[in-house]
């Protein structure tokens, strides 16, 4: 389980082999071995010994802004599975079978995007033809993709533009299928400028 505190005032320590959590007139008691994260938000406290038991347990412990944006994190030094997966990213970045991994990523986003908009297009026959546009777009971005080669490190800015030439023209098609009323430019975060961002955020 993870434990979010996001109370303002609340308050997070140790007793035996628990976290014991304060929240204005609440206490209550989780067992360390039930926890997999700890997310903690400004204005709440933790004692030195529960991130102690925290880090002995292998538990990642996270803060948070007031937007739920990370800040801080503390884990555990031991060289884990974590570090060696990070290692071995790190090796794989520098071969051409890293760059094969990342566009395999990016183009299954793509497939899928376009696989949801052919689905809309059956049920929207009267935009069928501008639909089909946006398809065929993101159709040529994903064989754009498919002629990239070298390492991630030759082709990092070409797959940046691409992907993001890719994501404006997938929200591009959305709003325009959307009700004028819910229609957007883009899209924006922290604050939403309209009805549909707030609902994807």
């Amino acid at each position: 389980m993870q434990i979010i505190i996001n109370s303002y005032g609340s308050y997070l320590q140790k007793t035996g082999d628990c976290f014991k959590i304060k929240t204005d007139d609440k206490v209550f008691e989780i067992s360390c071995k039930k926890v997999s994260s700890i997310l903690i938000c400004t204005a709440a406290y933790i004692t030195t010994d529960a991130i102690k038991m925290a880090m002995e347990n292998n538990i990642d412990i996270v803060f948070i802004d007031e937007l739920g944006n990370p800040y801080g994190r503390v884990w555990h030094p031991k060289l884990g599975s974590t570090t060696l997966i990070r290692r071995r990213q790190l090796e794989l970045a520098e071969t051409e079978e890293g760059l094969k991994l990342a566009l395999e990523w990016i183009k299954n986003k793509f497939n899928n995007q376009i696989d949801f908009l052919k689905r809309l297009r059956t049920t929207r026959p009267h935009k069928s033809a501008e639909i089909t546009i946006f398809i065929e777009r993101l159709g040529q971005i994903v064989a754009e993709l498919d002629n990239l080669s070298g390492t991630l490190d030759v082709c990092r800015t070409r797959i940046m533009g691409l992907e993001g030439a890719g994501g404006r023209t997938y929200f591009e098609a959305l709003s325009f299928l959307m009700p004028d009323r819910f229609k957007f430019d883009g899209r924006s975060r922290n604050p939403a400028k309209d009805e549909f961002n707030a609902l994807l955020n």
